[in-house]
């Protein structure tokens, strides 16, 4: 089986693996909440570097965009599994603002470092502009879905003090949106795009080693997921790093390793409809279907209620983030100069929260 492997590849696995258990010898051992931190971080990363290869050998069988859709999804894994054990341990806002940070993170610090490098590397790049006007579109609406419940629940508006309410309604609508953008997403179904001529390159994994590769990554991902929940707060406190912070910026970015690691990737090959799709794609699929997934889970799990009030601040950043992101690729061509430009807005993000409270 190792033959089917190249170096990056078993250089993935023995960085998966090898944090992960050392994530799991430290938590036994009792060692301190930042080195078990810091190892479940990088076993997450690890093991979402691990998904992107094993959906990456499966793009020759859905073609770019349908790998996008996928890739996507299963990147988002981590990042659901954080929410679940966040929620239950109470860390609301973390949870708030790792939703938020993850749509921040993909569509500015991810889309931004592959704009950058892929920029340097090749120059001016071009894309698919059907595809990306459509992702763009989708997300600047999931965006204004997500600020509505924080205007109008604010004191003196019309749904104030039925924030719970109004959340279960938005996360339905936004669920429905999801399901309807998926045959436009994988490029099938009425009133899709035609697929693009960027041909993926051949298999080097079979098709069992590739979903078997998938499935134990997802199931790893859970537990390293609680492990790194369970050692964020004492991290955190640590380090005196506020809750918004910890979540806008250090879960967000770990749980996104999968599009920092593909997306990048994909533009330094020059792939740039796969490299577009897989990073807004997962930004679309946090707002559209992880964010509400979450909101109607935290109903009936326990633990604390997840709403989509959140501060002005996020509402803000939010909605510039989507308006931006649109007016970059809407003409279907990068350069390096947007990409800096992204990760800049980013960079003054996260210095934004970072005075926040921190945690006790």
């Amino acid at each position: 089986m190792l033959s089917y492997f190249e170096t990056r590849a078993r250089i993935i696995v023995l960085v998966a693996v090898g944090a992960s258990l050392a994530a799991l010898l430290l938590r036994a051992g009792g060692a301190s909440g930042v080195a078990i931190f810091t190892a479940s971080a990088v076993g997450l990363a690890g093991l979402a570097a691990l998904v992107g290869e094993g959906t990456e050998q499966l793009a020759h069988r859905l073609g770019p965009r349908a790998t996008g859709v996928v890739q996507s999804a299963l990147g988002n894994l981590p990042e659901f599994f954080i929410g679940i054990f966040a929620l239950r341990a109470g860390l609301l806002d973390v949870v708030r603002a790792a939703l938020l940070g993850s749509i921040l993170a993909n569509t500015l610090l991810v889309l931004g470092l592959a704009f950058l490098l892929g920029g340097l590397r090749h120059g001016p790049q071009r894309f698919g502009t059907d595809q990306t006007k459509l992702l763009s579109t989708l997300l600047v609406l999931a965006a204004a879905a997500i600020a509505i419940p924080t205007i109008a629940t604010a004191p003196g508006g019309p749904a104030h003090g039925h924030e719970t309410e109004l959340s279960v309604i938005v996360a339905i609508v936004l669920l429905v949106v999801f399901a309807g953008s998926l045959p436009f997403s994988i490029g099938n179904g009425p009133g899709a795009a035609p697929a693009d001529g960027d041909e993926p390159s051949q298999p080097k994994w079979p098709l069992a080693l590739a979903v078997s590769i998938l499935v134990a990554a997802g199931i790893a991902a859970a537990f390293v997921s609680d492990w790194f929940v369970e050692s964020l707060k004492p991290a955190m406190s640590s380090l005196g790093m506020s809750e918004s912070f910890a979540g806008l910026v250090v879960v967000a970015i770990a749980g996104n390793a999968v599009e920092n690691v593909v997306g990048v990737q994909a533009m330094l090959k020059d792939r740039g409809d796969l490299a577009i799709s897989v990073i807004l794609n997962s930004s679309l699929q946090v707002a559209l279907a992880l964010v509400p997934v979450l909101v109607l889970v935290s109903l009936v799990m326990g633990g604390a209620t997840l709403t989509l009030v959140v501060s002005p601040l996020l509402v803000a950043a939010l909605a510039l983030t989507a308006i931006l992101s649109a007016l970059v690729v809407m003409d279907g061509e990068s350069t390096w100069l947007e990409g800096l430009a992204l990760i800049g807005l980013y960079v003054i993000l996260a210095a934004s929260v970072w005075w926040g409270q921190p945690i006790a």
